[in-house]
């Protein structure tokens, strides 16, 4: 792994959780210097642990041991303070605002060990390593439907895709959400929601409707985690 350089952040407090989860964010700003420049200013009020430029270098904010803030208002697996939960990582990307764009090889490459050292000290489970919009999918759209979630399936660190064994249940809509929040997600806002698992789940179509192809890789991800006889009806 890269040398990691110290670039300490104001803004953290104490922990109340142990750490469960992993949550990937997209800076969505125009470049580097301002991401870092707004996560250490401490009139903004936000920060993540650990953050991951286009070039590869990684900067640490904040210590693992103290609580960054930067999911906010989240909700996941019935966790409601993720940043307690958590360890935050921002990876250095424009965002759909000013020009979203593929993460290159150098930052993934970067990511990926900072991403498997952080899972295995914390014995952090593949369902836990989220995006932001997986936490927030009302507010939140990172790091998008370009990030290469596929190959962190791939090295065992987060939850792949299901592309076999697909059958639709043919879920109603109320009956899709229900199965999404049996999965993790705070479907308080249901459109918002289904845009987050299609992000993170079949982001080469991301309408915010649920279709058989939805409902078919959601029934996938339950049945892989649960006794068939617990499956949403």
């Amino acid at each position: 792994m890269n040398a990691i350089i110290d670039c300490p952040s104001p803004n953290h407090d104490e922990r109340t959780l142990p750490v469960s989860m992993l949550v990937l964010h997209y800076t969505g700003m125009q470049d580097a210097a301002s991401a870092i420049a707004r996560l250490t200013d401490a009139e903004a009020k936000v920060s993540s642990h650990y953050l991951v430029a286009e070039d590869g270098q990684v900067m640490r904010l904040v210590g693992e041991d103290r609580r960054a803030w930067h999911a906010g208002k989240a909700l996941w697996r019935g966790i409601s303070d993720v940043n307690s939960a958590s360890i935050g990582i921002e990876i250095v990307n424009p965002g759909h605002e000013f020009g979203y764009r593929p993460f290159p090889a150098s930052q993934m490459d970067a990511l990926v060990p900072l991403v498997a050292d952080i899972v295995q000290r914390y014995g952090i489970e593949p369902a836990n390593v989220v995006g932001h919009s997986d936490v927030a999918p009302a507010r939140k759209q990172d790091p998008g439907e370009l990030f290469d979630w596929e190959l962190l399936a791939r090295l065992g660190l987060a939850v792949p895709r299901p592309r076999k064994n697909l059958a639709d249940p043919h879920w109603t809509p109320g009956g899709f959400l229900l199965a999404l929040e049996r999965f993790g997600y705070d479907v308080s806002d249901g459109p918002a929601a289904v845009t987050a698992f299609q992000r993170r789940f079949r982001p080469e179509t991301v309408d915010g409707i649920a279709d058989g192809e939805c409902r078919a890789i959601l029934l996938r991800l339950l049945l892989d985690r649960e006794p068939i006889a617990n499956a949403p009806a």
